[in-house]
């Protein structure tokens, strides 16, 4: 009996031991990516439902789109229906932008020969139309606030399927702090402060692309998010230790009523041309605003010095006050004479406004709005909700 039971154990252990191997391919074997899949994901297709009762797949563009303020541009999306002979007038298209705090903003709703565009978009967002699955939309005038990432839904009365498109303008992040000197703002009064000269408060991805492209700031300042930070290029014991590496410092999300630090502010392509207003003297700041006044124009406000400067490769070695009451000026190809060695906007800070004395910035604006055609403005209908939709 004893060897009897011995060669039952070791029977049974080889029979475990051959299963092992089947046994370790059957739960790998989900781990392998199928190539297919991984082509859906650089296309940002997303399967939401799937079953017998007909799909939905909606497809938008990889990464990004690219614009600037006054431009007109396309977000992307097309769908395919399974079965295909689904009544058009039955499809709903909606397209709402997302902010990385997860709040969502309408943006237009369509179904069949009815659309609504909302807020700021009325009179600006259209469907293009160029075809059978086409959802894409087009926004005409983009502004600053356009900026992020847009949600394109595609439904029928059983099936809806989303995609993403991000919306990128071409610009420029700069530091801001106000006349009452530096760590000033809190989060509401930085969105504040950059709103009035003629910017936003810039995201994280636009203060890391102006980092990469040589942005060194050695103060802390909100972006729009509500997280706190600084780019440092060149490392120094006064700004986060010598040895540490260069980046975008972090604070983190920050109360946004009680502390206070500077502001990170983004700007886009003018809608008219900066100038420095030529006089044989010098004026105050009172004297500098009715200057620009006299001339037909007003005193340009920081954000449009730096759109200039950075867009329209404004060069002007020759300092002038701004609508903040600080005296500044562009400069695109260094030199000593004219503050040092890098390209920027130099700041000489705020002085006093009665007894000071320099010249003055102007901003012309353009009589015509940038690339919109009128002729292109979408109609709008009255949208009212039936039973295959559901609430905006």
């Amino acid at each position: 009996m004893p060897s009897q039971h011995k060669m039952h154990l070791f029977m049974t252990m080889i029979l475990w031991l051959a299963a092992i191997p089947c046994t370790l391919l059957f739960l790998s074997s989900p781990v392998d990516t199928d190539p297919a899949d991984s082509e859906k994901g650089r296309r940002r297709v997303v399967h939401v439902m799937e079953d017998e009762t007909g799909e939905v797949i909606v497809q938008t563009a990889p990464g990004k789109v690219v614009t600037h303020r006054g431009g007109t541009i396309t977000l992307p999306c097309r769908f395919h229906h399974e079965p295909e002979d689904v009544d058009p007038f039955r499809i709903r298209i909606k397209w709402t932008k997302v902010s990385d705090a997860f709040q969502f903003e309408d943006v237009f709703v369509a179904l069949g020969r009815q659309q609504k565009a909302f807020g700021s978009y009325r009179g600006r967002a259209t469907l293009e139309l160029a075809g059978p699955g086409d959802a894409s939309v087009i926004i005409h005038n983009v502004t600053l606030q356009d900026y992020g990432r847009y949600e394109c839904e595609v439904s029928n009365d059983m099936e809806d399927d989303t995609g993403f498109v991000n919306l990128d303008l071409e610009g420029v992040v700069f530091p801001y702090y106000p006349p009452s000197g530096r760590y000033k703002l809190n989060y509401h009064e930085a969105e504040d402060v950059c709103r009035k000269q003629d910017a936003i408060l810039a995201s994280h991805a636009q203060l890391h692309k102006a980092w990469l492209e040589g942005l060194d700031w050695c103060n802390a300042g909100w972006l729009e998010d509500g997280s706190v930070q600084y780019p440092i290029s060149h490392p120094r014991d006064e700004c986060g230790r010598k040895d540490s590496p260069p980046g975008v410092r972090n604070y983190g999300y920050r109360h946004k009523d009680d502390e206070r630090y500077d502001a990170f502010c983004f700007t886009s392509n003018l809608n008219g041309r900066v100038y420095f207003l030529k006089r044989y003297k010098k004026v105050n700041y009172l004297e500098a605003v009715k200057a620009c006044q006299r001339d037909g124009t007003v005193i340009a406000k920081v954000g449009q010095l730096y759109a200039a400067w950075k867009i329209q490769l404004m060069d002007r070695c020759e300092a002038g006050w701004v609508e903040d009451a600080s005296i500044r000026y562009p400069i695109v190809n260094p030199r000593t004479r004219c503050g040092g060695l890098e390209p920027g906007v130099r700041n000489l800070g705020f002085p006093d406004k009665k007894f000071r004395l320099y010249g003055v910035y102007c901003f012309r604006k353009n009589t015509d709005p940038l690339d919109v055609n009128p002729t292109q403005a979408p109609q709008e209908t009255t949208f009212k909700p039936t039973n295959s939709t559901r609430n905006i």
